[in-house]
């Protein structure tokens, strides 16, 4: 049976350790890779120069190509948002040595994201003999990966949020501290400081939890015209 699973793996395990480290807001998006090509990751941070320099300085990275403009005055965001931007980056032995692990037991890497030092990688296999076989590897290797959801395609959509896990774990504290009542019984800064985030970043990380909410309800729910006439 095809299976879905979903990971989380340190960053000093994987790759772009130091970029977590030197910049603690800084967040990458993968949407997939596929062979040995170098691939296209989305990037946030506090501005592209110190995202680029952080991506620069670290021996698991090596920038290839800087691919969108960063100039923030021609890109205007609102306080608590911030601006993405697209690099195409080389990863060092680590995850390559991942890619190969997951490729040699027919595997796929569907999308991995990185945020807050952790990787959250979502693989699928066509036979969970091979799952389990790729995962006697990881541990062989100690990537020290932590399996936080495993489904079959056909209860999978059912069974999946769209929030990664340090996204889910600040939404249901925020609910659980009353700050989405009326009236709110948690402001931002205090809710801020019982989870131990800067205002900015998880201002920015509540949007991102609200918007990956409303595009996941609005593809479940609503079917566009296939052709606009």
């Amino acid at each position: 049976m095809t299976t879905v699973v979903e990971l989380e793996i340190p960053a000093d395990r994987l790759g772009a350790a130091r970029t977590f480290e030197t910049v603690p807001t800084f967040e990458c998006q993968i949407g997939g890779m596929i062979g040995d090509s170098p691939p296209l990751v989305w990037t946030s941070g506090p501005d592209i120069e110190t995202v680029r320099e952080a991506l620069e300085a670290d021996p698991s990275v090596d920038v290839i190509a800087s691919l969108t403009d960063g100039d923030r005055e021609q890109h205007p965001v609102d306080d608590d948002e911030r601006d993405r931007w697209l690099f195409r980056l080389e990863f060092g032995d680590a995850l390559k040595l991942f890619q190969q692990i997951v490729a040699e037991n027919e595997g796929a890497i569907l999308a991995a994201c990185g945020e807050d030092g952790t990787w959250a990688v979502k693989l699928l296999f066509h036979e969970r003999e091979a799952l389990s076989e790729c995962y006697a590897l990881f541990e062989q290797y100690e990537f020290n990966v932590e399996v936080t959801r495993l489904a079959g395609t056909n209860d999978f959509a059912s069974a999946q949020t769209p929030l990664t896990r340090t996204q889910y774990e600040t939404i249901c504290k925020a609910h659980e501290l009353g700050y989405f009542d009326i009236p709110r019984k948690i402001t931002l800064k205090e809710l801020a400081a019982e989870l131990d985030v800067s205002h900015q970043a998880l201002s920015e990380r509540l949007r991102r939890c609200h918007a990956a909410l409303v595009t996941a309800e609005l593809t479940d729910r609503m079917q566009p015209t296939p052709i606009d006439l």
